[in-house]
């Protein structure tokens, strides 16, 4: 909002200075500065307000708590979640085009997450009900997300002034001037009906559902899913400048979206918000995201990736957050197979998500959590490489 503000000023008046708000890599760093200094303010205001009303953790212990035990944990305040949430939307509220349509699906795909992430936190926090917010209705939640978000990118493709069909296209890593079709004109023709639509919006619901719950796995140490998030975030910052940047995307040889250079905005936003949210959640933890911070993040950085079409980098870049899916996926998997036809379940990890398996191997979550950051950063960088190893 204060950037239409600052242009009407500048097209009315024209003090001078004020053409710098034109340029999207000004309003980056803006956004970036402001989201960072609303996590760090109103995080300290919101820590002590949850503290006061002793909104804090429960956590398992003694025999509950299986291998690893974060007994020592118990009480720290939850649902930190609301100032990343305050951060990003804050910020991009106040430098970005948010009258654009691109803008305005990422931040509702955010609420809208973060909505249900706050009502399980509240369910088990402040209504002491450890079950919290039923299965059925965060998938319900993250189903239908994809599917609007599906539907609007598939139907009202914000980015079609660049390209006529780009709904059911993606960059495919690695190839110079060649996209991936969910569904080519081949198979429509040999079918003799099109059903890009319902293939395409299936693929988005998907990749919304994969990512949200991907980012709640992993939400399990001090600075673990902020840290990892804040690296993904700043990988999307690059992806939406050179996509919406028509001279970089042809040079690079990637799909040129006109008006996607708009969602670096909310991406640094995104990233700024996450660094400074883990001034107070880096070990020893002051106060926990909670699922209002991790379904959100999640719903965010898969809404990013989709619309700047980078949706099959994603096990790359966000390469710890698909590690610990993996590890469940596998631990759960074995552990059934085994038992059906052994009669006795058999792990393949210590304890899945993969983090507690390092913990129960006796690593310190500082150095594990450190550890996850690297290999996020070399990832992210990988990422990035791809734009050129073409």
């Amino acid at each position: 909002m204060l950037y239409y503000f600052l242009i009407w000023l500048e097209q009315t008046y024209e003090p001078p200075g004020f053409q710098m708000f034109h340029f999207i890599t000004v309003r980056v760093a803006l956004a970036a500065v402001t989201a960072l200094l609303i996590s760090l303010f109103f995080g300290k205001k919101m820590i002590g307000w949850l503290q006061k009303r002793q909104f804090g953790e429960t956590v398992r212990s003694g025999a509950d708590a299986g291998v690893v035990d974060h007994s020592h944990k118990r009480g720290t305040p939850s649902m930190g979640g609301i100032i990343i949430l305050a951060s990003v939307l804050g910020a991009t509220f106040l430098w970005g085009a948010i009258a654009e349509m691109g803008i305005l699906l990422v931040m509702l795909a955010t609420i809208w997450m973060g909505g249900f992430g706050f009502a399980d936190d509240y369910i088990k926090i402040v209504k002491k009900n450890k079950a919290g917010l039923a299965g059925r209705t965060k998938l319900a939640g993250q189903f239908s997300i994809g599917l609007l978000v599906g539907y609007v990118l598939y139907f009202h493709n914000p980015f079609n002034k660049a390209h006529e069909d780009v709904q059911t296209i993606t960059n495919l890593p690695f190839v110079k001037d060649r996209v991936f079709d969910y569904f080519p004109d081949t198979l429509a023709s040999l079918l003799g009906f099109d059903l890009g639509w319902l293939v395409y919006i299936g693929v988005v619901i998907f990749i919304m559902m994969a990512v949200s719950n991907a980012v709640n796995l992993t939400d399990g140490l001090d600075g673990l899913a902020g840290g990892v998030s804040a690296f993904v975030a700043a990988g999307l910052v690059v992806f939406s400048y050179v996509a919406g940047n028509a001279k970089y995307a042809n040079f690079l040889g990637i799909l040129h979206l006109s008006g996607a250079g708009e969602l670096t905005v909310f991406a640094a936003a995104l990233a700024a918000a996450c660094m400074g949210f883990l001034w107070y959640n880096s070990h020893p933890a002051q106060v926990f995201m909670g699922d209002t911070g991790s379904l959100a993040l999640g719903a965010a950085i898969a809404t990013l990736a989709l619309m700047v079409k980078t949706e099959l980098l994603l096990p790359l870049l966000c390469s710890v957050f698909f590690m610990e899916t993996i590890s469940v996926i596998l631990q759960t998997s074995y552990f059934k197979y085994t038992k059906k036809r052994f009669g006795e379940g058999r792990r393949i990890f210590r304890m899945a998500p993969l983090h507690h398996h390092f913990e129960a191997m006796g690593l310190k979550e500082t150095k594990i959590v450190t550890r996850f950051w690297i290999i996020t950063a070399i990832s992210v960088i990988m990422s990035l490489l791809t734009l050129r190893i073409r």
